[in-house]
């Protein structure tokens, strides 16, 4: 079960996404810093309680018209190895020390946790209560169950979000593609997934906004 802790992180996750998501080729803005504010979100806990998994909402008002994004993050004790192309910042947490924060789509801990929701092998964790499942976010999937201990892992970003691909070990391992979808109120373009994650986030005009977070592709069916 992960920890909710209430203290002082430096920077700020505001902060630090201010400064990454302009690095991002699916950024939406047009040169101005973001401006930000939260939008939703919620947790998947490491069963080892070694990784903290938060999927973040985030809405960027410096533009004409506003864009959400979606930005899964995870926070580490120490450098991943291999993952320096998915650092997003290091930073100083009041509790727990330095942490080393990482996009998910680079981290095999929160890929393999994330394959496990959409099996139903794992429960979405509220935000910002530690113990409370968020039953709001739905998890489907059709296709057969397969392993979910990451083998390897390839992120790559586009325009319109990001790519992983995925090879699982174990019994039922199989190469599985991710699709992490970064820019809310956007109609997908994929072709019809086996499986996907849904979840509420606050629109700017107050409603709530529903729609998949991630696409799950078993290859070879």
């Amino acid at each position: 079960m992960a920890v909710i802790h209430q203290t002082t992180v430096k920077p700020s996750k505001l902060e630090a996404l201010t400064a990454w998501l302009p690095t991002r080729p699916w950024y939406a803005g047009t040169g101005a810093a973001p401006v930000l504010a939260k939008a939703g979100g919620f947790r998947i806990d490491d069963p080892e309680g070694e990784v903290g998994i938060e999927f973040i909402v985030v809405t960027d008002t410096s533009g004409t018209e506003p864009v959400t994004y979606h930005v899964p993050l995870t926070y580490r004790g120490a450098p991943l190895d291999g993952a320096e192309d998915g650092l997003v910042t290091t930073m100083e947490h009041g509790v727990l020390g330095k942490r080393w924060a990482y996009d998910a789509a680079h981290d095999p801990v929160a890929v393999g946790e994330l394959l496990a929701l959409v099996q139903g092998r794992a429960v979405a964790q509220a935000q910002n209560e530690s113990d409370v499942p968020d039953r709001s976010v739905a998890a489907e999937f059709d296709g057969t169950g397969f392993a979910t201990a990451v083998a390897s892992l390839s992120a790559t970003d586009d325009a319109e979000g990001t790519r992983v691909a995925v090879r699982t070990e174990g019994e039922q391992a199989a190469h599985v593609e991710l699709r992490v979808r970064r820019v809310l109120g956007k109609e997908s373009t994929s072709a019809a997934p086996q499986g996907h994650v849904t979840a509420d986030w606050h629109r700017p005009d107050g409603g709530t906004g529903r729609e998949r977070f991630v696409e799950v592709t078993l290859q070879g069916q």
